[in-house]
C-alpha cells in the first residue's frame, strides 16, 4: 500500500475542512442594515429598523404580508367574518409554541390585542386597534374579535409588525431578548454592531433553509460599499450608496435588486410651530422644493415624485404634484404675504439615513433661494425619536414613512406633525368602514387632496428599494410591502 506523504495528507484534510466550512457558510447569511433598531419590540417602538430584524423572522401575527403585498394567514390558519362585518372569528394553528417552549393560544392573542389597545399602551400604531370593542376567547384555538364598526382593512391591520402576538410571560424582555413564535430565534445582540438569530427547530411551519442569520449595522454608505465588495456582507436590501450600484451591476458576483417601498419620503412640518401654523408659509416651502433635483442629487435618480401621502403604485393614488410644483417666485410672494418678506429661519432636524442627510442639504439650499434659512441638526436615531417624534421639538425634518397605507396618521392630531383637521378626521372615519371599492377610491382621492391643499408636509418622493446581494442568494424581497427583511424564503443556490 502506498503511503501518502504527511504534508499532502495535512493539506488534504485542510482542503476538506475548507470545503466543509464553505458548505456550512451556504446556510448562513449576513444582512446589512443602515440603522440599528433602538430595541427589538415591534409592539413598543416606532423605528422601522425593529421590524426589519424581527418581522416574520422572530415574531408573527394573526396574518402577514407576502412579498407581493397580499395578506395571507400566519398564526391564524383561517377566519370568518360576520354578515355585518363587525365580528372576526380567527381559528389558530394547533401546536404553535413560543421560543421558550410555552404554548401560543387564544389567551395570548387576547393578551396581545388588549395590551395594544389599552389606555396606557405604548404601541406606536395604537390607532390600528382603536376600532376593537372586545376580544373573547372561545376555546384555546379560537378567538373572536368584535369591532365597533365594520372595517374592511382589519386583516391588513393585523399583518402589521405592531400587531404581532406576544406572551405575557416574556413581553417584559422583548426590547432586548425577544421571544416570538417565528422560524428564527433571537440569540445575541452586540450593541452598535449586530443582531444574531438562528433557526427555530420547533417551528410550527415549514423549516427555513438558513441555519442562522446576522443583521450587521453599517450607517456609512462608503463603509457599506466596502463591506459588500469585501464579502463581509452577503446582502444589503436597503443599500444606501446608490451612486455605486453601477459597479455592482457590472460585477458578476452580485445582483442589483430595484423595487418599490411603502415609504413616502416627506419634509415633515410641525404644523403647530409658530411660523409653520400659517398655511402660506407651508405652501411657500412646498413650492420652493424641486423634487427631481432632490431625487437626482440625494438618491441618484432612484425615487418617484409624490404630491401627497400615498404610494404611486397604489391603484387609488392621485397625482397631485402639480399643487406644489417648483415655483420659487410664488414662494417669495407667499412669504411676503405672510409677513416674512425679509426671510425667516427654521430648524431642520435630520435623522441618519442617507436620503435624509443628503436630501436635507439640497432642501436647505432650495429654501435658502426663497429666503428661508435653516439651522441643520444631524441627530442619531434615538435622538430623533425622542426630540422629534415624541416631544415634537422641531420645525422641519426629513423622514420616510414606510408603514403601508398610512394616510390615517393625518387623522391623529397628537401625531408628531400635529395636523388637526376635523373634516379630514370625519372622512377618514368613513373611509375606515367603507367596503365598496368605488366609494373607497373616491374617499381616498378626497383624503389625498385635503392634505395636499393644506400643505401639511412637503411631499418629496416615494422611496425606492435599492438592494445589492451576492448572486448566489435567492428569495430576498424585491419590493417592500412592509418594513421587513423577511428571511423565511431565503436560500443559497446549490
Amino acid at each position: 500500500m502506498h503511503k501518502i506523504p504527511r504534508t499532502l495528507a495535512v493539506a488534504g484534510l485542510a482542503a476538506l475542512a475548507s470545503l466543509g466550512t464553505a458548505e456550512a457558510a451556504k446556510t448562513t447569511i449576513t444582512i446589512g442594515m443602515q440603522l440599528e433598531p433602538p430595541n427589538l419590540d415591534p409592539t413598543g417602538g416606532a423605528a422601522a429598523a425593529i421590524d426589519e430584524v424581527v418581522y416574520a423572522n422572530i415574531f408573527e401575527g394573526l396574518t402577514r404580508f407576502s412579498a407581493d403585498g397580499s395578506i395571507r394567514p400566519a398564526l391564524a390558519e383561517s377566519w370568518d367574518i360576520s354578515g355585518d362585518g363587525t365580528v372576526y372569528t380567527f381559528r389558530l394553528r394547533d401546536g404553535v409554541t413560543f421560543h421558550d417552549g410555552t404554548t401560543c393560544d387564544a389567551e395570548d392573542v387576547k393578551f396581545s390585542l388588549d395590551r395594544a389597545r389599552a389606555e396606557d399602551s405604548t404601541n406606536a400604531q395604537k390607532a390600528l386597534f382603536a376600532g376593537i370593542a372586545d376580544v373573547s376567547v372561545i376555546d384555546p384555538l379560537t378567538v373572536q374579535v368584535t369591532l365597533q364598526n365594520p372595517d374592511g382593512a382589519f386583516t391588513t391591520k393585523m399583518a402589521w409588525g405592531d400587531a404581532v402576538i406576544v406572551a405575557p410571560e416574556t413581553i417584559g424582555q422583548a426590547a432586548t431578548h425577544p421571544v416570538g413564535t417565528g422560524p428564527f430565534r433571537f440569540t445575541n445582540w452586540v450593541k452598535g454592531d449586530r443582531v444574531e438569530i438562528d433557526r427555530n427547530p420547533d417551528y410550527w411551519g415549514e423549516p427555513v433553509a438558513l441555519e442562522s442569520a446576522t443583521f450587521k449595522f453599517i450607517s456609512d454608505p462608503t463603509a457599506a460599499f466596502s463591506a459588500m465588495m469585501a464579502g463581509d456582507i452577503d446582502a444589503f436590501p436597503g443599500y444606501p450608496a446608490q451612486e455605486t450600484l453601477a459597479q455592482f451591476e457590472a460585477d458578476p458576483r452580485f445582483v442589483v435588486i430595484i423595487g418599490s417601498t411603502e415609504g413616502e419620503t416627506i419634509l415633515s412640518t410641525n404644523n403647530k410651530a409658530d411660523l409653520l401654523s400659517d398655511v402660506r408659509v407651508r405652501k411657500a416651502i412646498a413650492h420652493a422644493i424641486d423634487r427631481q433635483a432632490i431625487i437626482d442629487g440625494a438618491m441618484f435618480g432612484f425615487g418617484t415624485p409624490i404630491g401627497t401621502h400615498f404610494a404611486p403604485h397604489n391603484p387609488d393614488y392621485l397625482d397631485l404634484t402639480g399643487l406644489s410644483a417648483h415655483d420659487p417666485d410664488l414662494s417669495r410672494q407667499l412669504l411676503a404675504e405672510a409677513g416674512h418678506g425679509d426671510g425667516l429661519t427654521l430648524r431642520l432636524m435630520l435623522p441618519p439615513p442617507s436620503y435624509a442627510r443628503r436630501g436635507g442639504e439640497i432642501v436647505a439650499a432650495q429654501l435658502r433661494e426663497v429666503g428661508i434659512e435653516t439651522e441643520i441638526s444631524n441627530l442619531e436615531w434615538a435622538q430623533w425619536l425622542e426630540q422629534v417624534f415624541r416631544n415634537k421639538d422641531y420645525d422641519l425634518t426629513i423622514v420616510s414613512h414606510t408603514e403601508p397605507s398610512d394616510i390615517n396618521i393625518y387623522a391623529r392630531p397628537e401625531y408628531y406633525f400635529q395636523y388637526d383637521n376635523p373634516e379630514f378626521q370625519s372622512l377618514m372615519a368613513d373611509y375606515a368602514i367603507t367596503a365598496d371599492p368605488g366609494m373607497r377610491t373616491a374617499l381616498a382621492h378626497q383624503l389625498q387632496t385635503i392634505i395636499a391643499e393644506d400643505y401639511v408636509n412637503g411631499y418629496l418622493f416615494q422611496l425606492a428599494r435599492t438592494g445589492v446581494a451576492d448572486a448566489g442568494i435567492n428569495g430576498l424581497w424585491k419590493n417592500a410591502p412592509t418594513q421587513a427583511n423577511d428571511l423565511t424564503g431565503v436560500h443559497w443556490s446549490d
